[in-house]
């Protein structure tokens, strides 16, 4: 998911579309909130750890 969202920012920025640079943001934070919940051991999910 973060990945994800920093390839549609990129693609964003480069082609001048704001709702793929909106979009890219929205994923990379929600993907950064997951990873960090997940690593200091809340259940995510369902899952003990997130990636």
């Amino acid at each position: 998911m973060i990945i994800f969202g920093i390839i549609l920012l990129i693609v964003g920025l480069v082609l001048k579309i704001g709702i793929l640079w909106t979009i890219g943001i929205i994923l990379a934070v929600i993907g950064l909130a997951l990873w960090i919940l997940g690593s200091v051991g809340h259940a995510v999910g369902g899952r003990s750890h997130y990636w």
